[in-house]
């Protein structure tokens, strides 16, 4: 269909561009194993984010795997987490062989609710995995205070928040480490790939033997590591991508302008607030649908029936999959507010590249014009 709109749209380069900053390529040979475009780009974002050491990965989620693996966290332990996330963030505990425990969010932001945390701790808690959600950040300020208080440690999932700033500082510098995705439909992309942000000097070679089998040397391997190395055509994508980042941020702030002018004030509809102290990446566009004329469900099938992709973001809860049953705190009942906005909330289709008249198209096919 011509006038198909998806929910989100890779950001790219020129082709030129592209193809200007991977012609080098060709004369080296050298494709993977942390080449010269791996290394372009990870000083690139170290510098940009304001963080001592950036480790690339592959994707997101063996990024956020490795992240934790660092810690050397005690199998069996609890780790703190929301359920009102993608499946990545929960797997990624799991398959290091801890356990989540599932705490509710607020109602402002989508975030883990800190004053529900403390609630959760117990003598097996090890660590705490929150979740930046649609770009909005979490309170950092009082997970760092639990976080001293019980001697926890702090990942970061912030796959929605490459390029957001609390105060003027990165997302990439609280906590322990955190975790950017640059998948194709972030904000950011290396086509696929992720990051780990940290300030540990003693995990550069740790990470680095985590992502590259722990080879020191042609004879020597001293670590048993897999393999999430990022290739140099994902580095050459960010590299060119890194360039337009803030015009490719300033066009989705238009977007989210006009869709906050034409749906704000409407009666059962409910948009995300606008965090205090926060300068957004304006990744998603979260709309609540609560006692409006029509339900959640409704305008989802409504917009597809015209070739508007939108998306149930995040629906169902990771605390009801069906993989998570058998946990103690799983069960959608018992995170009752992440329940209710993931049976309400509808993200709406958002890309740089979104032209306004079809951001009104939408707007009229939810306001029934």
């Amino acid at each position: 269909m011509d006038n198909k709109i998806s929910v989100t749209r890779s950001s790219m380069p020129s082709l030129d561009e592209y193809v200007e900053e991977i012609r080098t390529l060709w004369d080296s040979h050298w494709l993977t194993n942390m080449g010269t475009k791996h290394k372009q780009l990870q000083t690139e974002l170290e510098e940009y984010l304001g963080i001592s050491h950036v480790a690339l990965y592959t994707n997101g989620h063996l990024a956020l795997e490795n992240a934790i693996a660092a810690l050397n966290l005690p199998q069996g332990g609890e780790v703190i987490t929301t359920p009102f996330t993608f499946a990545s963030t929960t797997h990624a505990i799991v398959r290091n062989g801890l356990v989540p425990v599932f705490c509710d969010i607020n109602e402002k932001d989508y975030t883990i609710d800190p004053m529900k945390i403390e609630s959760l701790i117990s003598d097996r808690t090890v660590a705490i995995v929150p979740v930046h959600v649609y770009g909005n950040m979490c309170d950092v300020e009082k997970i760092d205070k639990i976080a001293k208080k019980y001697g926890l440690k702090v990942i970061y999932d912030a796959a929605h928040a490459f390029g957001v700033k609390y105060k003027g500082i990165s997302a990439a510098c609280f906590g322990d480490a955190s975790m950017f995705s640059f998948h194709a439909t972030k904000v950011f992309n290396t086509i696929e790939g992720g990051a780990i942000c940290f300030k540990n000097d003693n995990w550069v070679q740790l990470l680095d033997d985590q992502k590259n089998f722990g080879i020191h040397g042609p004879e020597s391997v001293c670590y048993v590591g897999g393999n999430a190395k990022m290739n140099e055509f994902q580095a050459a994508m960010g590299v060119c991508n890194l360039r337009h980042l803030e015009c490719e941020i300033a066009k989705r702030k238009k977007i989210v302008a006009r869709y906050r002018e034409r749906l704000s004030s409407v009666e059962g509809i409910h948009l995300n607030a606008i965090q205090e102290n926060v300068e957004s990446n304006y990744a998603y566009f979260p709309v609540v649908f609560d006692g409006y004329k029509y339900t959640r469900n409704e305008v989802y099938e409504m917009l597809l029936e015209e070739g508007i992709m939108a998306r149930k973001y995040f629906y169902p809860l990771t605390n009801s999959f069906e993989c998570y049953r058998n946990y103690p705190t799983a069960g959608a009942e018992k995170t009752p507010i992440a329940q209710h906005f993931a049976l309400r909330i509808l993200t709406l289709p958002l890309y740089a590249d979104l032209d306004l008249e079809n951001v009104d198209r939408i707007c009229d096919l939810i306001l029934g014009n």
